[in-house]
């Protein structure tokens, strides 16, 4: 079954059709070099489009026969609900993805996004894309999904459109069900990573024992230990991480240490026996979320936001510390779209569609 993957990112949303052999990743596509260029070590075998997505052209996109599924979640930030919420640029973007789709007509699409695009102009707006999505010959089913029903160690919800084309629909998609009632937490997904303090380099302690966990045997797809060192923070701000107590936020601090400003849920420990709340690129900036080890209590690692998001410990994420925490902070979650690749090769071998 041949996969385009459009604002494809690191390639998250990639990852569990690429490692299925009924799917083949043929091309895919984004703006950002260091996001793309993640995407190309990860990923060697397919074609990579580097460019804004408006200048993609109809032969570039049929230059390899018909395509299958297509994949693709455009920038969420304007439709956040931590965000500014405006129909800039970015937020419409989806007409992007509906060009694309109306040249290539896949048998099926999956587009992906945050939930707020739900509630956007009091949800006038995801009324307007699903109309149209159906205006291009499309059954639309849609639903939110909890990674943390996946096994990802992390409470992240995200809403996922597919649309299966009028012509080969046999019945309602089946979203995949879900396979964890339990919560992989902290504890599972990070405490064989060696103990840091705050600016410390932990690569050459290496991991602290064998995996013991499903988590963990998915993930330690390296025997080198990479990018897990901490942020050098101020002394002021180590003092605090120190204080705080499994799950406390700055609010449980002395009132000589908590901070003047900062929203509820900063300058706070995550809880080290449940998931992390949702990774955002500010996951190694206590002042900006919820990320102090509740452990070690310092800032999280890299290596650690990319556990949290469930990626294994060989996938290489290119660019500045920045560019990667960005990266892995708009990710879907591998262990989310390898369920997401089952759910839809389930829907084609039931129906007996013809993919070639």
């Amino acid at each position: 079954m041949k996969v385009a993957d459009i604002f494809c990112g690191a390639g998250g949303l990639s990852y569990g059709f690429s490692t299925n052999s009924f799917f083949d990743m043929v091309f895919a596509n984004d703006i950002d070099k260091d996001t793309i260029k993640s995407y190309a070590l990860n990923h060697p075998n397919t074609k990579i489009y580097h460019k804004n997505i408006s200048k993609l052209s109809e032969a570039e996109m049929l230059n390899f026969g018909k395509i299958d599924l297509l994949l693709g979640g455009p920038p969420c930030q304007s439709y956040s609900t931590l965000g500014k919420r405006k129909m800039d640029e970015r937020a419409n973007l989806f007409q992007e993805y509906l060009r694309v789709l109306k040249i290539l007509q896949p048998k099926i699409f999956i587009f992906e996004n945050v939930t707020g695009l739900l509630s956007m102009q009091k949800g006038k707006l995801f009324e307007y894309i699903c109309s149209q999505f159906k205006n291009l010959n499309y059954v639309i089913n849609y639903s939110v999904l909890n990674a943390a029903f996946y096994g990802v160690p992390q409470i992240r919800e995200r809403l996922i459109v597919v649309g299966i084309r009028k012509d080969v629909h046999y019945g309602s998609f089946i979203f995949p069900q879900k396979t964890h009632d339990n919560f992989v937490s902290l504890k599972e997904a990070l405490d064989d990573l060696p103990f840091i303090q705050s600016g410390e380099n932990g690569n050459n302690k290496g991991y602290r024992f064998d995996p013991n966990n499903t988590f963990l045997s998915f993930v330690r797809k390296s025997e080198i230990l990479k990018e897990h060192s901490s942020p050098k923070n101020n002394i002021n701000l180590i003092k605090i991480m120190q204080t705080l107590k499994d799950g406390e936020g700055k609010d449980s601090l002395p009132l000589e240490l908590q901070p003047k400003s900062g929203y509820c849920n900063t300058y706070a420990k995550m809880w080290w026996n449940k998931p992390a709340p949702t990774i955002t690129r500010n996951f190694a900036t206590p002042s900006s979320s919820r990320c102090i080890h509740p452990r070690d209590s310092r800032a999280l690692s890299i290596r650690e936001g990319v556990r949290l998001q469930s990626f294994p410990d060989d996938y290489i994420f290119y660019g500045s510390d920045t560019s990667k925490k960005l990266q892995i902070g708009n990710a879907v979650p591998p262990l989310l779209s390898i369920a997401l690749a089952n759910a839809v090769k389930n829907y084609i071998l039931q129906g007996r569609l013809n993919v070639s």
